[in-house]
């Protein structure tokens, strides 16, 4: 019996031997998989994170992962008014621009919190004491837990790079999300659960699709090992 086939047209079409616009016996392998997806944090604009050469970013000094992610979504709408003409019966559509917005739920443990997480690599301990002292950004000799949403520093966009691979180091494509601001902080405590959780949702202005495997990540994609600098050590991602 011959291998599987793809339809290509409806001409070929033969359900018992063929699939739908690609061979898919090995599904399990090339589709993306939330082990293989990489999240990571880093300037609002995609354009800063690093040198640009030919108007590709060059370095990925500035993207910093974020670990211990239980969820991520991103969403896109925009308003779509249908409009009809007098003489016609058909509907015509005008599209307004897209809004970006995205929630986040990370493990609430040791080490810096999720508000942390997403301004470490863009504002240091020492910088982040600057701002406002009549509503700071985390307790005096503890700087990993922030909790003020009121504080000035949440006035600050930054961005978010999510990297998508199958189980063979494919690229499925990257996005970059654009001056993200964060509207609400959640964190769920409950008798009887194991865990404690910690959500944040915001709004963005973009979603930049990129393309990771032209700079220094590109090893993210060939299998191998790559380094992603950090600024007080190299995490070393699969």
């Amino acid at each position: 019996m011959a291998g599987l086939t793809k339809v290509q047209s409806i001409s070929n079409w033969n359900p018992q031997s063929a699939c739908i616009e690609r061979v898919m016996d090995n599904a399990a392998y090339t589709s993306g998989h939330p082990d293989d997806t990489l999240v990571l944090v880093g300037p609002a604009r995609w354009a800063t994170v690093g040198e640009v050469v030919s108007g590709l970013p060059s370095s990925a000094d500035k993207l910093l992962p974020i670990g211990m992610l239980q969820q991520i979504q991103v969403s896109q709408q925009r308003g779509v008014q249908p409009v009809q003409a007098i003489g016609s019966g058909r509907n015509y559509f005008m599209a307004g621009k897209p809004s970006v917005n995205f929630s986040i739920g990370r493990l609430f443990a040791k080490g810096p919190n999720l508000y942390r997480a997403l301004y470490k690599n863009i504002f240091p301990e020492d910088d982040s004491l600057k701002f406002n002292p009549q509503e700071p950004t985390h307790a005096d000799g503890y700087s990993d837990g922030v909790f003020n949403l009121d504080s000035e520093l949440f006035l600050v966009p930054f961005g978010i790079a999510i990297a998508f691979r199958d189980k063979s180091g494919g690229n499925l494509g990257s996005f970059y999300i654009e001056s993200c601001m964060i509207s609400s902080y959640q964190l769920g405590i409950a008798s009887g659960n194991n865990i404690i959780m910690e959500n944040v949702n915001g709004m963005a202005d973009r979603v930049l699709p990129i393309n990771l495997s032209l700079n220094q990540t590109a090893d993210f994609f060939g299998g191998g090992t790559h380094t992603v600098a950090t600024p007080d050590t190299e995490v070393g991602v699969p």
